[in-house]
């Protein structure tokens, strides 16, 4: 089968389709999906240059977090799903290729109303977001939630659900445009704030947006520098729940602020969760977003879209931080 396969750790140089063994037959519980489509995420950046090695069990030089495709082959105890059944799923890795084999718990069904590329575009971000600011903030209606990289995949997804769930959305980004073009396509954002390398300016907007109360829930995809203004940012009982660390894994906290707030920080992230836990955040999308999505209330939204041949130029697209959504590697 072809696949993208990291040669060696480093540059784009070191990213290249190959022909490569396909999965052996599925036993058990595994379900062997044939990949029309598959996501490209940041992670996929940071395995490429060897600082984000594969889980245990997954392959160690074939990217790749979620996928879209038909059922292939089914092992044995498999209940759910039938060989030509159209799903979609996220995995600990080796999606960006021909075949990936998966449990069937980690699957869900495509709606109807979705071609390839935006079903593609879809599982990671979307159980991401879903659970980061439901299952783990417990985001209701009537909060206000902040998304930092609100222009993102997951940003893009995290907005319209939390709109779908009657919140009011503010977001951040590093780029006017991307905000301007997020208000084009009335995803649900209420205000953005264009924000770089000074997040103080983050303080006085929230004051304006709330009228001096707070933030009750805010999504953070960046990190770093960013910590201290979020704490700032929080109403009393608010939620910070950290996803990202594209501005740096470190930085300072306010340890009496955040007992004055009587705040909550969380972290999180999805791809070394078991099975298991994979399994119940992929239940959780089933049952409550793709409803939205076979609904039209939320949809993917993407970039563009790229051959496995052309992996190395999706690589440069999304390392130069133009991009608004997602970008879609298409095998078929």
């Amino acid at each position: 089968m072809r696949a993208v396969v990291i040669t060696s750790p480093g540059g784009v140089e070191s990213i290249d389709v190959q022909e490569v063994a396909t999965p052996q037959a599925p036993t058990i519980d595994r379900v062997r999906v044939r990949v029309h489509t598959a996501g490209l995420n940041r992670a996929d950046l940071i395995q490429r240059r060897g600082k984000y090695p594969a889980p245990p069990g997954y392959p160690e030089n074939i990217p790749g977090l979620e996928f879209a495709g038909e059922v292939e082959a089914v092992g044995e105890a498999v209940q759910s799903w039938q060989i030509g059944d159209r799903v979609f799923g996220i995995t600990g890795g080796g999606a960006q290729a021909e075949f990936v084999v998966v449990p069937e718990s980690n699957l869900a069904r495509i709606p109807t109303e979705l071609d390839w590329v935006q079903a593609g575009a879809i599982p990671e971000v979307f159980i991401t977001a879903h659970d980061a600011l439901f299952t783990r903030a417990g985001l209701q209606s009537g909060e206000r939630v902040l998304i930092h990289a609100v222009a993102s995949g997951v940003g893009t997804a995290a907005v319209q659900l939390a709109r779908a769930a009657g919140a009011t959305v503010y977001g951040t980004s590093r780029s006017t445009e991307k905000l301007e073009e997020l208000g084009r396509l009335n995803l649900g954002l209420h205000e953005g704030l264009t924000l770089g390398e000074a997040p103080d300016e983050l303080i006085p907007a929230v004051e304006k947006w709330t009228e001096g109360n707070g933030i009750d829930v805010i999504l953070d995809l960046v990190g770093g520098i960013y910590f201290p203004a979020n704490l700032q940012a929080l109403a009393a009982l608010g939620r910070l729940i950290c996803v990202g660390t594209t501005a740096g894994p470190k930085s300072e906290i306010n340890i009496g602020l955040l007992m004055r707030k009587r705040a909550t920080i969380i972290g999180t992230v999805l791809r070394p969760r078991s099975t298991e836990e994979k399994a119940e955040a992929t239940r959780r999308f089933a049952a409550e977003v793709l409803p939205l999505v076979s609904r039209g209330v939320v949809r993917s939204v993407i970039e563009c879209v790229y051959t496995p041949e052309e992996i190395r130029a999706a690589h440069l697209h999304l390392e130069s931080n133009r991009t608004l959504g997602k970008i879609v590697l298409t095998f078929t």
